[in-house]
């Protein structure tokens, strides 16, 4: 598939909240109890091995844009039988504990602003994954976006 200028401006905006967070605002510090930092340091790790998993499960249909990639196939198992954006959770996972394990009220700036991206560029995605893949609206009634779907 052609990459489209939002494709590329999705990306762009992505990284450059990612370098944003290597930074600190000391003066933005969280006073937090020393669980919430530990509750913190598990969340990161586990996001670590959710893009983990995720990254080998999509496997040679992972790209940087919320494009799929040409011939690329839709990924229904694993995570993604739950999850249809698991490296997105991962990696709000591994910033959101981040941000409570330092304690840094920029970094959960940072995590919100990366948070409310993700919901945009999930969504311009799933208007290029419906149109890619005939199954796609099936999948995506029985899927959550970012955390497994809770059916009644």
């Amino acid at each position: 598939m052609k990459l489209q200028t939002a494709d590329i401006t999705f990306v762009l905006i992505q990284f450059v909240l990612f370098f944003l967070f290597i930074f600190d605002i000391s003066q933005l510090q969280l006073e937090l109890p020393y669980i919430v930092t530990l509750v913190g340091l598990s969340i990161a790790i586990l996001g670590s091995v959710i893009i983990g998993i995720a990254l080998l499960q999509l496997n040679k249909n992972l790209s940087p844009f919320p494009s799929p990639k040409s011939g690329s196939q839709l990924i229904q198992s694993g995570l993604y039988k739950y999850i249809r954006h698991p490296i997105y959770t991962g990696i709000l996972f591994v910033f959101s504990g981040y941000s409570l394990y330092t304690s840094s009220g920029y970094k959960v700036l940072i995590t919100l602003l990366l948070y409310i991206l993700f919901v945009f560029k999930s969504r311009y995605e799933e208007q290029r994954l419906t149109y890619t893949f005939k199954n796609y609206l099936r999948y995506k009634k029985r899927t959550g976006r970012f955390l497994p779907k809770i059916n009644r």
